[in-house]
């Protein structure tokens, strides 16, 4: 088999190093020490290192290959615009820490720890987002029917999980008398804008949602296609993924306003898509996407960068 130059860097044990490093330079471009975003570093380092665990726990890539976190850190390196948004770096971090834990439950209907820990990251991303709640019911049945793990032991810990983090917090915000802004943000979960109403004037998010978009669709194209290669437990994995991705995809459309903290969702499964599809095709027509992915990735990620 010809190794072209995408399978020799999908391959390559430097990908990860040189990754990290690039990430660091595009950090302190985007304001790092200037703004003191010091938190947000860190969050998205955190980040980075689920998505290795995730991706060697679960052998995403049934070859060596470090394309899961090194694409992971380019297509949110991309987001410069997102760079001192707080809430959209713990809510990431919380849905990264979600699917690590959630995917070990696969086919284990005993896994009630297990689900309370995953669900629990949910009720601390709902705390920034509100909004996040919407996915439950979805994620509810994709562990029915692509983990296997669903029953009523690990419904009742997901609720409890999800509420779990509001208990501390509720005790905080009445020991303070701030109660009614415990109950607002609560209630902001039925505030809904009027659907499609983007705003086209914000060129850089726009840009940015397509080329996720864009790659997203290429890379789930190509796993349906040859996901007979994969074993049973990696196809449940990656179609809980397409479906999370097409339901984020459709949830930025219909409600645009919170297409921040979306976006940086459906970046998680859109890179291991990617990853996917960089690692495991070898024709020259998949090495010239990839060469072209790369090339618009970087172009992307200058241009949120430094034009305003």
């Amino acid at each position: 088999m010809v190794k072209r130059l995408q399978n020799k860097i999908a391959g390559s044990r430097f990908a990860l190093p040189v990754t990290a490093v690039y990430s660091i330079m595009i950090w302190l471009a985007g304001g790092l020490i200037a703004n003191q975003l010091y938190l947000h570093f860190l969050l998205f380092g955190l980040s980075a290192y689920l998505m290795v665990e995730l991706n060697n726990s679960n052998s995403l890539i049934r070859i060596y290959s470090r394309m899961v976190s090194c694409s992971f850190m380019a297509l949110t390196l991309m987001s410069a615009f997102l760079f001192d948004s707080t809430d959209v770096w713990v809510v990431q971090f919380c849905v990264v820490a979600t699917y690590l834990i959630l995917f070990k439950c696969y086919q284990n209907k005993r896994s009630q720890g297990l689900v309370f820990y995953a669900f629990f990251f949910i009720g601390i991303a709902s705390i920034f987002f509100i909004q996040i709640l919407y996915f439950v019911p979805f994620l509810w049945i994709m562990m029915r029917a692509n983990l296997m793990s669903f029953s009523m032991r690990s419904l009742l810990a997901s609720l409890i999980g999800i509420t779990a983090p509001y208990w501390f917090l509720s005790g905080y915000f009445i020991f303070n008398g701030t109660a009614d802004l415990l109950l607002a943000h609560i209630e902001s979960i039925a505030q809904f804008a009027s659907p499609f109403q983007f705003d086209f004037s914000n060129y850089h998010v726009i840009a940015t949602f397509a080329y996720i978009t864009i790659i997203a669709a290429i890379g789930s194209f190509h796993f349906l296609r040859n996901s007979y290669k994969d074993k049973i437990r990696t196809r449940m994995i990656y179609e809980i993924l397409i479906t999370m991705t097409a339901i984020t995809f459709v949830f930025i459309i219909l409600q645009p306003q919170h297409i921040k903290p979306l976006l940086s969702i459906m970046t998680i499964s859109t890179s291991i898509l990617a990853a996917h599809y960089i690692a495991l095709t070898n024709t020259k027509l998949t090495n010239i996407t990839f060469c072209c992915l790369t090339a618009g990735t970087l172009a992307l990620t200058a241009y949120n960068l430094w034009i305003p």
